[in-house]
């Protein structure tokens, strides 16, 4: 697979997504599909291509960590992941660890989902509210004891920052997990989350509000949270799946939903998420464009 030119010289029409999968990870083909459909250009690659510098993360706009089962969950789900994202070494020397934050620096985005948002959250990328780039929270095992494999109603924070959830309000999503609640130890750390509006997304119950009641959300997760995102709003990390809603007909109410409204789209209601940030790259290119156009 080819890398392309840097940022400053591809096409400022054309967003590229890094779609990372080995070890366990096993939903990479429904999001790189996610964003192909979203109209990005996406490139599935085994994390160990990028460790050996066959492929790099700066010729991309939007990097991604797919939900799987990275190492089995052996150690805690996403723990061996974040790992080797925090201190493997390149073919280069170079600490892949501090290529990201080269990247993230950048004005890049990341998105991490499910067991991505657990290897965020552990690696010390997810909400990195002091800057240190150190482990704040944790994903923990559901209150329930068991694995939680169906759809979920979620509501966002209307004060969250982040392009991911541009004119996104409510949304029905399935989640597939066993360590899916947020643990927060550090009272200093939940406030920050609280008062710079970091959990974007809730879980909630049928009247839209956001809920820790059982079954609405599905693992005990603090400040009922279902997404996280940094203070930047650049990185996101989600438990449950956007890119398993991308058709309408994913939905498991789809033919009432049809009957209530036969006019409503036929794109499903997760596919949004991926619009929205290549729209947002895209814009963002275009604007720069313009602007070193006028300097010139």
């Amino acid at each position: 697979m080819k890398t392309t030119n840097n940022m400053n010289s591809k096409n400022h029409a054309t967003v590229r997504a890094l779609v990372l999968t080995g070890f366990g990870i096993n939903c990479e083909h429904e999001t790189a599909a996610a964003y192909k459909l979203a109209g990005a250009e996406a490139d599935i690659v085994h994390i160990n291509e990028v460790f050996a510098c066959k492929i790099s993360i700066h010729d991309y706009d939007i990097l991604n960590f797919p939900g799987g089962f990275s190492f089995g969950d052996d150690l805690g789900s996403g723990k061996v992941l974040a790992n080797k994202i925090r201190y493997k070494r390149q073919a280069d020397g170079k600490s892949f660890f501090g290529e990201l934050k080269n990247y993230i620096s950048r004005g890049n985005f990341i998105l991490g989902i499910c067991n991505g948002f657990q290897a965020l959250v552990k690696s010390g990328l997810l909400p990195n509210i002091r800057g240190r780039f150190e482990q704040e929270v944790t994903l923990a095992a559901n209150d329930s004891g068991k694995f939680e494999d169906r759809w979920c109603r979620l509501v966002k924070n209307s004060d969250a920052k982040t392009p991911f959830l541009n004119g996104i309000e409510e949304i029905s999503l399935p989640v597939r997990h066993g360590e899916g609640k947020l643990v927060i130890s550090d009272p200093e750390i939940r406030r920050e989350i609280i008062a710079k509006s970091l959990v974007c997304l809730s879980y909630c119950g049928f009247d839209g509000k956001p809920t820790s009641e059982y079954p609405f959300n599905p693992n005990g997760s603090e400040l009922h949270a279902a997404a996280l995102t940094d203070t930047t709003g650049r990185i996101m990390g989600i438990m449950p799946h956007p890119e398993a809603f991308t058709s309408f007909y994913n939905h498991p109410d789809w033919v009432k939903m049809k009957m209530a409204n036969p006019g409503i789209s036929e794109n499903g209601r997760g596919l949004k998420l991926f619009e929205n940030i290549i729209e947002y790259v895209r814009e963002n290119a275009k604007t720069k464009g313009e602007a070193q156009s006028d300097s010139n």
